[in-house]
């Protein structure tokens, strides 16, 4: 009777926990997310054929031989039975082989950089981390936004991704595959949104005390026609993104709201990502030198100060 209370007593606490959870990678809207739920489910499958008889063995010898029950064939020489050694062998070989044949295939047909098979034309989005926040460049479109993402549903997307801080992870859990933004670099993924809808993305990788509010909506708008209405309404209500502007965004901020630009400086994310190498400087479009967002652990304004007394120092 305690065993039975306690089973549904168990089974209303795990209804009640998963009623509060939203929808994840087992919960995907994206091909790439569906292929991924797959590979994990025959995953789980196959090592359960290992870990469930373990687990049931265990409580059957457990209770089989227990202490009182005196009728048993008691074998206390008894050392090795081929039977036993083929099982525990073999079973687990054949699991691995399967597995390394499904790992081998899915890693090239779930590979982030390479371009999903679509009829329909790209969007490209650039994609860059802050602290705390994210940036998406849009350079068909000459536009950005931050902390909110939009594309057509039913289209795929490619996605530049850099960081102009520490390195942080850009994850939408139900559209796919997470992939790591790196100062210096650039990284790439593809997704497509198989359905319209709004879709939380988030950072992956702790990246400092605002990392718990780097956190966006991923858009996928019913038709293409919606996304350019999304687009002309950015640039209706956004600035100019320039050096200036994105010196000011830049700045380390937790929390923040959804901002458009109506226009992006052009080659900005390419200044972004080469920033960090020779000179740890962005050439900018009118003349001006753009500091590295975080250099060594500094700030834009540390960093600033500190090239602008280098100069000052080299002309004396």
């Amino acid at each position: 009777m305690l065993i039975r209370n306690f089973a549904k007593a168990s089974c209303a606490m795990a209804a009640l926990m998963l009623a509060g959870c939203e929808g994840g990678v087992l919960d995907p809207k994206g091909q790439v997310g569906i292929d991924e739920k797959q590979l994990i489910v025959i995953a789980t499958l196959l090592m359960l054929i290992v870990v469930i008889p373990v687990i049931v063995m265990t409580l059957y010898f457990a209770w089989k031989y227990r202490d009182g029950r005196d009728h048993e064939i008691y074998a206390p020489k008894w050392a090795h039975s081929k039977t036993i050694e083929l099982v525990v062998w073999c079973v687990p070989i054949v699991i691995v082989g399967i597995l390394g044949v499904i790992t081998w295939h899915s890693t090239h047909k779930l590979d982030p950089y390479q371009p999903l098979e679509h009829e329909a034309e790209p969007i490209i989005v650039e994609v860059v981390s802050l602290n705390w926040k994210w940036l998406f460049i849009y350079p068909e479109q000459g536009i950005a936004s931050v902390n909110e993402l939009a594309f057509p549903a039913n289209v795929p997307v490619n996605f530049k991704i850099s960081s102009d801080t520490a390195m942080n992870s850009f994850f939408i859990p139900q559209l796919g595959s997470q992939i790591y933004s790196m100062a210096g670099m650039t990284t790439k993924l593809h997704l497509i949104a198989n359905e319209p809808g709004t879709y939380k993305g988030i950072s992956a990788n702790y990246s400092g005390a605002g990392f718990t509010g780097m956190k966006f909506n991923a858009i996928a708008t019913p038709t293409r026609d919606d996304f350019n209405a999304w687009v002309a309404k950015v640039k209706r209500e956004g600035a100019a993104l320039g050096q200036e502007s994105y010196r000011e965004l830049a700045k380390e901020s937790s929390n923040n709201p959804v901002s458009y630009y109506a226009s992006v400086s052009d080659g900005l994310f390419e200044q972004i990502v080469m920033q960090y190498m020779h000179q740890h400087q962005m050439p900018a479009q009118e003349g001006m030198a753009m500091p590295a967002a975080t250099l060594h652990g500094q700030s834009h304004e540390q960093v600033h100060a500190s090239e602008s007394s280098n100069t000052t120092g080299g002309e004396h």
